[in-house]
């Protein structure tokens, strides 16, 4: 079998490469923007240079392939959905007899989260498409939360404009884990929930850290308003201001409020807590 992998660069698809190349019954296509030096990837591992905003570049990187595990690419939301529709259109032009794609749990047009919205589109360009398709909706990663937990580590205050909102946060390697298994087995014509396995309101985080750390650490409810200003005095892009805050918004929304089982049947494993991330570090 020869699966392509989208963003293999990046920590998550280059997660799902590693996961792929040690399985002899798997030829794997690491699909990169940019050159990679030759120690980056598994000597096995195919790189084909294709950047998802150039469309003869995909296509030829996905001759061939049997099966596409697609990484979302990033930045805005409009350009990530047209390099989603690029890499979409070219698996249907070459063919691709099934797509695992990376989702979110809160995959849905309605969404106040401007990727929610690109995910759902995605989704649904994906299924237009006629290529028989695997989501794996992803809750939001504890590696990525782990930002704000490392800065109110510092200052004992976990200030972020999340009322009550509960969030089932996810390991990145699990995440990579069930973009693998889905990759290896058959369409399913479904997507699947990976996410941890607790739902908890972002007191119960930071009430882990601070167990987990053994250094004080609360949550404050801080109105979204004064979350905006406040970080745009940090001189953070005013995109991520806006994606950070949309999140919060959707978080608000009980929309990561979730938890299933998807991640253990299909691997077999039991998801890790917030607790076996923070404990390594």
């Amino acid at each position: 079998m020869r699966i392509a992998v989208t963003g293999a660069a990046g920590r998550l698809g280059g997660r799902v490469v590693r996961l792929l190349a040690g399985r002899d019954d798997v030829d794997v296509v690491a699909m990169t923007r940019r050159e990679l030096p030759a120690e980056a990837l598994p000597r096995r591992v195919e790189v084909a240079v294709a950047d998802y905003a150039d469309p003869p570049a995909l296509r030829a990187a996905l001759k061939g392939v049997d099966t596409l595990v697609l990484v979302s690419s990033d930045g805005p939301d409009a350009r990530m959905l047209l390099h989603h529709r690029n890499v979409v259109a070219a698996a249907a032009a070459e063919r691709v007899g099934h797509v695992a794609a990376l989702s979110s749990v809160d995959a849905d047009t309605a969404s106040p989260f401007c990727y929610a919205v690109v995910n759902g589109l995605t989704e649904e360009l994906l299924l237009a498409s006629g290529i028989p398709c695997s989501f794996a909706r992803a809750s939001l990663y504890i590696e990525f939360f782990r930002g704000w937990l490392t800065e109110a580590r510092a200052t004992g205050l976990l200030r972020l404009p999340a009322a009550d909102g509960r969030i089932s946060l996810v390991a990145r390697d699990d995440v990579a884990r069930a973009l693998a298994a889905l990759a290896v087995g058959e369409p399913t014509g479904r997507h699947h929930d990976i996410t941890g396995p607790d739902s908890v309101d972002l007191a119960g985080i930071a009430s882990v850290a601070a167990e987990t750390w053994r250094t004080p650490v609360a949550y404050v409810d801080i109105p979204a308003d004064t979350y905006g200003a406040e970080t745009a005095a940090t001189g953070m892009d005013p995109w991520w201001l806006y994606a950070f805050s949309s999140m919060f918004a959707s978080v608000r929304e009980q929309r990561w409020d979730r938890v299933g089982d998807d991640y253990t049947r299909l691997t077999g494993r039991r998801p890790l807590a917030l607790r076996d991330v923070l404990s390594g570090g």
